[in-house]
C-alpha cells in the first residue's frame, strides 16, 4: 500500500522525567522527516538536539507554565520547511506531573 507524501502519521513523541542539576526536567523526544523541521511544544518553538531523531530537555517549571493545570499530555508539532505541512502528536506526561500538590498535616497508617 502506498501513501501520498505527508499522508502517514508522524510517530508519537514521548516524554520522561529526568534530573537536570538540582531540578527536574521533562525529556521530550520524537522523529521528524527533515532535520530542518521546526519543533514546537504546546505552541512554543524549541531548539532540539539531533537530526531525524531529536530530543529536548525542558525544566518542569517551563512545562507547567506552557500547559493547562493538571494536563496529562503535551502537544508536539513538527513543521516541515519544504511543504509547510505540520504534524501534531501528543506525548503523555508522567502521572501527576502537573497535578495539584496536597500538603498533609499528618498521615496515619494503621494495621488491623
Amino acid at each position: 500500500m502506498a501513501f501520498a507524501p505527508g499522508a502517514m502519521a508522524a510517530p508519537d513523541a514521548a516524554s520522561k522525567l529526568v534530573s537536570c542539576g538540582k531540578a527536574s526536567c521533562l525529556l521530550v523526544s520524537g522523529r521528524r522527516e527533515h532535520p530542518e523541521s521546526q519543533v514546537s511544544i504546546n505552541g512554543h518553538a524549541v531548539s532540539v538536539k539531533g537530526a531525524q531523531v531529536w530530543r529536548v530537555s525542558l525544566p518542569v517549571e517551563t512545562v507547567r507554565e506552557w500547559s493547562p493545570p493538571s494536563a496529562r499530555t503535551i502537544q508536539v508539532s513538527v513543521l516541515n520547511p519544504d511543504t509547510g505541512n505540520e504534524t501534531v502528536s501528543r506525548a503523555g506526561l508522567p502521572i501527576g506531573l502537573l497535578g495539584h500538590v496536597t500538603d498533609f498535616a499528618a498521615l496515619v497508617i494503621g494495621t488491623r
